[in-house]
């Protein structure tokens, strides 16, 4: 299937299911995808089809170019409701990441100060004391927990070069002491012919404990919206998704739904 590559380091806006209207920030290279996940169903393609040849932008090229967007935007609208660290790969790799995250606050309170800021991370580098600051920071800190089986996290997510273990990835989460938004990602279909639909209790149940052990202020249950690398793999159903949606607030947290 096809995937794509966003511009960088600005792109958009673009409607977000989950943010709204989203102006983007992508802190890796345009032409190709740096990320610690390899996850099957990235919508910039597979890590080792999209190896960049280009360079992480600087940090003055981040913030020049996002200046020039939100004069553009503060003349002809329209009015963001977030700036969004996304793109093509994990943001928080970007060696500036910090010192980038200080200077888009600062532009956001000159030109959009309602304006939300959100990093999409898939949490692997969160016991970075660098990275954990700056997440703090922002008003949307977003953390993938796709599951807590790691058989499943290893067909799926299929994280590289890096350490990954369930528990104490969640302990370092409830660091945050609830200011954190938990995304999981629900789906169905096979990879290399073994079942991947993680809609089960067997699932479901064990994640929403370690949601409690997090308290985040919200959670993102969501499914596949754009096309995938494999085609073997499904949207979760509505019917599911909602009943997943049900049990997290059943457990007494905030959970949206995105179909």
């Amino acid at each position: 299937m096809a995937t794509i590559l966003h511009p960088s380091p600005i792109f958009g806006p673009i409607l977000s299911r989950r943010l709204g209207v989203s102006l983007g920030i992508n802190l890796l290279p345009a032409d190709g995808k740096v990320c610690t996940f390899d996850c099957v169903y990235c919508e910039c393609g597979l890590n080792a089809e999209r190896v960049p040849h280009s360079k992480f932008p600087s940090k003055d090229d981040v913030l020049e170019a996002l200046e020039v967007r939100l004069i553009e935007m503060k003349q002809n609208g329209p009015t963001p409701d977030v700036l969004t660290f996304s793109g093509n790969g994990e943001p928080t790799l970007h060696p500036q990441f910090g010192d980038i995250v200080d200077g888009v606050i600062a532009l956001r309170e000159t030109y959009f100060p309602n304006a939300k800021i959100s990093v999409l991370t898939n949490s692997t580098r969160i016991f970075q004391p660098n990275v954990f600051k700056a997440l703090m920071k922002v008003d949307n800190n977003i953390l993938k927990l796709d599951t807590v089986y790691m058989p499943f996290i290893e067909m799926v997510d299929r994280p590289v070069d890096t350490y990954y273990d369930v528990d104490l990835l969640v302990a370092q989460m409830a660091r945050f002491k609830g200011h954190c938004i938990i995304q999981t990602m629900f789906l169905c279909g096979q990879v290399d012919g073994k079942d991947v639909s993680n809609v089960g209790d067997s699932f479901v149940e064990p994640w929403i404990e370690k949601l409690k052990i997090i308290s985040p202020k919200m959670v993102m249950v969501y499914t596949i919206d754009r096309e995938t690398p494999l085609r073997t793999l499904k949207k979760a159903s509505r019917e599911d998704l909602d009943g997943i949606a049900d049990k997290v607030r059943k457990a007494g947290i905030v959970c949206s739904v995105s179909y």
